[in-house]
């Protein structure tokens, strides 16, 4: 690549697999947005994590999964089996083990906290919440044009995942979560 711009995005319009071209607030454009910003995301937390640390393979499998995902976001669903990018079958399964592992080491957690903590912990939160809001943007995209229901099940469960890796990382640096209030279901059998 000789140079980035190409200044054909300057009107507003930008390209899609198949080479249809829509406009930039577009909800498949804003969609992919969403998950391009948690890709950047999930970026940071690696830079913070030593280079040996045991989630470098998890979260770079992740990232290199979420650019598949996204390849399939961008491409409309009447020419999505030309699209040569494979998403695994086991997007959700990896990241419910991964979940089960660190879970088993973990204390129990009966309470809403607040996000923050040590730096790592931030930002997971930070990227459950991407997550989420990437969550939001596929629904509006899929009942437009549907999409595969992987997908939408791949970015619900990295929330839960980047929730649960921010806990473990408190837990692993003695740091004390800061609770909001319990659980309204954990409050009425106390009562």
């Amino acid at each position: 690549m000789k140079r980035i711009y190409t200044r054909t995005g300057d009107k507003g319009m930008t390209g899609i697999h198949g080479g249809e071209r829509v406009f930039k607030d577009d909800i498949r454009i804003e969609a992919n947005g969403c998950i391009d910003e948690l890709n950047a995301v999930i970026g940071i937390v690696r830079s913070f994590l030593p280079q040996e640390h045991e989630w470098q393979s998890l979260l770079f499998s992740i990232q290199k999964n979420m650019m598949a995902v996204m390849s399939h976001v961008a491409t409309p669903s009447t020419i999505r089996e030309g699209n040569p990018n494979i998403l695994p079958d086991d997007l959700c399964s990896f990241c419910e083990e991964a979940m089960d592992t660190l879970m088993e080491q973990m204390e129990d957690n009966s309470s809403f906290i607040l996000p923050g903590g040590t730096p790592v912990s931030a930002q997971l939160q930070f990227a459950r919440t991407v997550a989420r809001r990437a969550e939001r943007r596929l629904w509006t995209l899929h009942k437009q044009d549907p999409l595969p229901e992987i997908i939408l099940r791949f970015i619900n469960r990295l929330s839960d995942l980047f929730f649960v890796m921010a806990r473990y990382e408190m837990q692993q640096q003695n740091w004390t979560e800061e609770k909001w209030q319990s659980f309204a279901y954990k409050r009425k059998k106390k009562e």
